[in-house]
């Protein structure tokens, strides 16, 4: 049998792009035979999913699962595709909820759930996402994931825009910290998870605002009011004035709750506290959306063409 040597798996490589271990493994089927490893791979379907690879994948689905009991807990995972008629299939839905389910079960870093085994399969969870861009022939991309827990409370789930139960286009995480089991918790979960898709807070409570960015907010808004050319202790108050206005917009707890549209966020908590006889408290929570913060780029290939060429667009521009 001949030797399997590095430079023998980085020349396949760079011929398919498929990763190291598949690549040894082609070359030891086909004793080293770089044109019979590369026939392998793609009967294998491994070569194609490598080029499908460098796609853009901006659509697909958000996941969410939870699980109730003394020590509750939830996660949610974005596995994207390059197209929404992908997002509607019916694997690459089970995919996505049993990718959400792993997640529960581990930590929520998106690295060990990639590298977490698969139920069923022998396989890891990348390595069915590399075989299901085989067969389903997109791109597809496990882009994120993450884990709430608390040893007494809930963690409640929101899924809007559902395509099925528990998967949709953006999914929220609320965890509430509380020694009751009183029903009203899991609602007063729920509709923190709802409020949350609808007003996208960063922050639990103002000390969770990141310091930097507090104080880049507050040098902006510092400069704005010197324009207005008042003396300095005015435009201090004037500068505390609009960070408060500043925290309604980004603390949960400072929020309007849109459930009523009037009361503040951290006002409903302290209600639903007191109904229930318990204290209650807000965690943290998470919140994906699909897509969100992907470079979709261009998909005008004949204006890419044209440009290579150096010739105007076929649109005139």
């Amino acid at each position: 049998m001949a030797e399997i040597t590095a430079s023998l798996v980085k020349e396949l490589r760079e011929k398919t792009g498929v990763g190291m271990m598949d690549c040894k493994k082609a070359l030891g089927e086909t004793a080293g035979d770089i044109e019979a490893a590369v026939d392998w791979l793609r009967k294998k379907g491994l070569a194609a999913a490598a080029k499908k690879a460098g796609r853009v994948a901006a659509e697909g689905l958000v996941a969410v699962a939870t699980s109730g009991g003394h020590a509750a807990a939830g996660a949610v995972i974005e596995l994207n595709s390059e197209t929404d008629f992908v997002a509607r299939n019916d694997r690459f839905q089970a995919t996505a909820l049993t990718l959400a389910e792993l997640a529960l079960a581990g930590s929520g870093d998106v690295d060990a759930l990639r590298a977490a085994s698969y139920p069923g399969t022998g396989q890891t969870a990348a390595e069915v996402l590399t075989h299901l861009v085989a067969t389903i022939g997109e791109n597809m991309s496990l882009r994120r994931s993450a884990r709430l827990a608390v040893d007494h409370g809930v963690v409640a789930s929101y899924v809007h825009s559902a395509l099925a139960p528990n998967l949709g286009k953006i999914g929220v995480l609320v965890a509430l910290d509380s020694p009751s089991h009183h029903p009203r918790l899991a609602e007063l979960g729920k509709q923190l998870a709802m409020h949350i898709a609808a007003a996208r807070p960063d922050a639990v409570d103002i000390t969770e605002i990141d310091p930097e960015k507090l104080a880049r907010e507050r040098d902006i808004l510092s400069d704005q009011a010197r324009a207005s050319g008042k003396p300095e202790a005015v435009i201090a108050k004037m500068v505390e004035g609009r960070l408060r206005k500043y925290y309604e917009d980004v603390v949960l707890l400072e929020q309007t709750f849109v459930i009523d549209g009037e009361s503040k966020v951290a006002k409903v908590v302290e209600a639903a506290a007191k109904e229930i006889g318990a204290p209650i408290k807000v965690t943290g929570f998470v919140r994906f959306a699909l897509g969100e913060g992907i470079d979709k780029g261009s998909n005008d290939f004949a204006s890419e063409v044209a440009a290579v060429a150096g010739q105007p667009s076929p649109a005139g521009s």
